[in-house]
């Protein structure tokens, strides 16, 4: 992949990670705009092609965070962070950095867990819920308690990290083994 692409979308997530770390929130501004860009840059680099190329990049990354968006478990920045990103790598490349996130996200919450002490509490959760499905076969959920539901996950930095991580792995791949 170019380089100016990549650096626009280093600029994109190093910004989106400072904004979520400070505000918790992610700016229309930041993400609309992105988007707009890359579909600008590949139209005119490729045309129609290049066009689509982003356009389906953008609602591929938007689709894969929309479930997580709808259920509370993120915010719609991150949805829209995500389609900013799907602009700039394609839909290819945007699934592979999803599936980098979604790792990248539940080491981040271990490791938030662990911090406020809350792994054992939240793991035991866990058990009784699988207990209770093995032994009769319906699912019940027990819900966290009030000091698990009180973390919270800057959701952008694990997109950020998960984007690069898929990079730079693409890279790898590319130059080393094709």
């Amino acid at each position: 992949m170019e380089l100016i692409p990549i650096f626009f979308l280093m600029a994109i997530l190093l910004t989106a990670t400072i904004h979520d770390i400070r505000y918790q929130k992610i700016p229309n501004l930041l993400t609309f705009t992105s988007m707009g860009a890359s579909l600008f840059y590949f139209s005119y680099l490729n045309g129609m092609s290049g066009f689509l190329f982003s356009l389906e990049g953008i609602f591929l990354g938007v689709a894969v965070m929309l479930l997580p968006f709808i259920m509370g478990g993120m915010g719609a920045g991150d949805a829209k962070l995500m389609g900013a990103v799907g602009g700039i790598l394609g839909p290819k490349g945007v699934f592979l950095a999803f599936l980098f996130t979604g790792l990248v996200g539940g080491l981040y919450a271990v490791v938030l867990l662990i911090h406020s002490g809350d792994l054992s509490a939240s793991l035991r959760r866990y058990w009784l819920i699988l207990k209770t499905f093995l032994l009769s076969r319906k699912f019940t959920y027990f819900p966290p308690s009030e000091e698990v539901k009180k973390l919270r996950l800057r959701y952008g930095i694990s997109i950020s990290l998960g984007s690069l991580f898929s990079i730079v792995l693409r890279n790898i791949i590319n130059n080393y083994f094709v």
